[in-house]
């Protein structure tokens, strides 16, 4: 599929592995990626524009697999990713979540509550509330 891509697509493409902090961008302000393509094609690859961009990414990895821990990569992971949560959006879920178990519980109690005073009523051990109690079988 990459062979049938357009060359100067190609090129934009490894431009972007080398500005990780690029695709973070456009991930979490949702801008499309033709903005920075028609960019990246009018201003070339070494305008200053780019350089907030870069990230010394190889260093990085060098370090991650000398290292070896896969826990810390785990962490660091996670750590990236809860930077792109939207803690609002969270808690209204969290709210609406918390709202949806309470009106089961709710509802639940009063199953409960109904379902048991009715037992009541049926239950033949509880002599007390049926008048002819003492002619059971």
């Amino acid at each position: 599929m990459s062979d049938k891509l357009h060359p100067s697509v190609r090129e934009f493409k490894e431009f972007l592995q080398r500005h990780p902090k690029l695709v973070e961008e456009v991930r979490k302000s949702g801008r499309g990626w033709q903005e920075y393509y028609e960019k990246w094609a009018l201003l070339g690859e070494d305008d200053p524009f780019w350089d907030k961009y870069k990230e010394e990414k190889s260093s990085k990895t060098e370090n991650k697999r000398s290292r070896g821990n896969g826990k810390k990569e785990m962490m660091e992971r996670l750590i990236q990713m809860s930077e792109n949560i939207d803690m609002d959006k969270l808690q209204t879920q969290v709210d609406n979540i918390n709202s949806a178990i309470s009106t089961v519980q709710g509802l639940l109690g009063q199953f409960q509550s109904s379902d048991h005073s009715s037992q009541q009523s049926f239950d033949p051990s509880t002599q007390n509330n049926r008048p002819f109690g003492g002619f059971r079988d």
